[in-house]
């Protein structure tokens, strides 16, 4: 079909007048709407909502020996716990700074190791960390008050800037739960979590049971990370916890009782 000079000029200019006047078409793939574009502004982004701390008269926690024992080399607690509080890892046994870390029955329960032991236990790792004590020997030793028992929730605490290295309180400790720092460690973290302090050369340090984050509304960090449930962490005060409910139902030991330090992590064994 033929189409004359004079149609095909007055098709043209139909189709100019078109695009002219169309606000939103596509010209050659091109979006042509940015003045005809909707201008309302988006609704803001609502904030989310903080969460209210976690509180208790008495933290304590169980820790489940035969969960550990099923997930055979199991670090998650301990990875999590030292990710989020910048936990160096110097790769060397002399200079390891840990705040949680997995020991052999024998050597965390050698006063209840006995020759007719089970198999299991003879063989188990288990994590151990600071016991929070009720009656902890470190906070009467330390001659600056860096670290202390809170009257609150009786969390064993550490103020790093007070600190002055004496380590007293590593020598005090029965459990061996403080390490001291005699590298600089902030170059041995791979990566810095912003949102907790870095610590110094010169400096003890120690499992605080995550008391930044139970002011966040968050459990520990590494209860959040075990997958096998193995920790639990509540109010020892409070009949209705889980802590208080796991205790009531099962048998549980701890570390060191004897020394009348009154440790507030329990096993099940």
């Amino acid at each position: 079909m033929s189409i004359d000079r004079r149609k095909f000029l007055t098709l043209s200019g139909l189709s100019a007048l078109g695009l002219a006047g169309a606000p939103a078409v596509r010209v050659f793939g091109q979006d042509t709407t940015d003045v005809a574009q909707d201008t309302t502004p988006a609704e803001p982004a609502q904030p989310e909502q903080p969460r209210a701390p976690l509180v208790a008269q008495r933290w304590a926690m169980v820790i489940d020996i035969n969960k550990c024992v099923a997930a055979e080399g199991c670090r998650d607690c301990a990875l999590a716990c030292h990710k989020v509080h910048n936990v160096p890892d110097f790769d060397n046994p002399k200079d390891e700074v840990k705040w949680i870390w997995k020991e052999s029955f024998e050597h965390a329960f050698h006063d209840q190791e006995h020759a007719h032991q089970s198999e299991k236990l003879r063989h188990a790792t288990l994590p151990v960390l600071c016991n929070h004590c009720d009656d902890p020997p470190c906070t009467r030793v330390c001659p600056t008050e860096s670290t202390w028992k809170r009257e609150s929730d009786g969390l064993v605490m550490m103020d790093w800037h007070r600190c002055i290295g004496c380590r007293y309180c590593v020598a005090a400790c029965p459990y061996g739960s403080r390490s001291f720092n005699w590298r600089d460690p902030r170059p041995h973290i791979d990566e810095i979590n912003k949102s907790y302090p870095t610590r110094t050369r010169g400096v003890v340090e120690k499992c605080t049971f995550c008391d930044e984050r139970l002011a966040r509304g968050q459990m520990p960090a590494c209860v959040e990370a075990c997958k096998e449930k193995a920790m639990i962490f509540g109010d020892l005060e409070d009949p209705e916890s889980e802590v208080r409910q796991v205790l009531r139902e099962t048998f549980t030991i701890r570390r060191k009782p004897g020394l009348g330090t009154h440790p507030e992590i329990y096993y099940i064994v």
